[in-house]
């Protein structure tokens, strides 16, 4: 036989209106919106940069240092436009699993400040360990297993 409180639990969970929902107005106004498309960057980027984004991911190659400062500019405008604090870098290191480093669109200071800052180098390479943090990482830079790369042909997204 049911407790009260449960058959009062039970009452409260019937007699609940469900909650109002605003469907968007278009498929389009959700769909991939939390990604840095090739639109996204078309509209965000000087267009030589944009072509030779557009030539790089055509062409594959490296990235121009000096595109890659632009694109990186215009990605943490983007993301922190949208609430992000941190990104991560996503790697597949040779266990088989997934894993990921994140770091802050922060740059501390010699005096103590901390400046808001995603540049073309971090944006083009990271170190997945972090075998050169000030702190000493979690090994020496010597036995660090690899770098992190952006895939140009595999856009930003936000989660």
């Amino acid at each position: 036989m049911p407790s009260a409180e449960r058959f009062a639990a039970l009452q409260t969970i019937q007699r609940r209106k469900p909650a109002a929902v605003q469907a968007p107005s278009s498929l389009q106004d959700i769909w991939a919106s939390d990604v840095f498309s090739l639109d996204r960057m078309k509209e965000a980027l000087p267009r030589g940069v944009f072509k030779s984004i557009q030539k790089t991911i055509r062409e594959g190659g490296a990235l121009d240092p000096s595109v890659a400062d632009a694109v990186a500019a215009a990605m943490k405008d983007w993301a922190t436009s949208r609430g992000a604090l941190y990104y991560a870098h996503v790697f597949y290191p040779l266990t088989n699993l997934t894993a990921e480093k994140h770091d802050g669109f922060i740059t501390p200071k010699s005096d103590g400040r901390a400046i808001t800052e995603f540049t073309g180098k971090l944006l083009v390479q990271g170190e997945p360990d972090g075998s050169s943090f000030p702190n000493g990482g979690l090994r020496s830079t010597f036995e660090a297993r690899g770098y992190t790369a952006w895939d140009v042909t595999s856009p930003a997204w936000l989660m």
